[in-house]
């Protein structure tokens, strides 16, 4: 399996951006489909955004298409969430994820990092 650790979390208030990456170990990395999924305090983890293993398929869910875009970089071995135009409803532990099979909308992923924290200000 393939090792992943998020970076780029923080504070942020509404109507700003960040930019969260995950790194990932091992040279598989490019036959891995790619996710981004989230929790906020009190709720069920929730599907984000994934991106297959070349980059030609990208899913959202539609509480964050047309402000976040997925993109990968497999010379870097590195997935990206930008994130544009932030609510306070998109406050959550941020989770990359990676799995063997489509890129889809799904909560079924092979490997999980550890998650990094977004907070975002009203």
């Amino acid at each position: 399996q393939v090792q992943l650790g998020e970076s780029g979390g923080g504070l942020v208030q509404a109507g700003g951006s960040l930019r969260l990456s995950c790194a990932a170990s091992g040279r598989t990395f490019r036959t891995y489909a790619m996710g981004w999924l989230r929790q906020a305090p009190g709720k069920e983890r929730e599907f984000v955004a994934a991106i297959s293993w070349g980059g030609s398929v990208t899913v959202y869910a539609d509480s964050v298409k047309g402000r976040f875009t997925i993109s990968r970089d497999n010379t870097k071995n590195t997935v990206y969430l930008q994130m544009n135009a932030l609510k306070p409803e998109d406050a959550a532990v941020y989770y990359c994820a990676a799995r063997l099979s489509a890129a889809t909308m799904t909560l079924e992923w092979d490997s999980w990092g550890q998650g990094t924290q977004v907070t975002v200000s009203s």
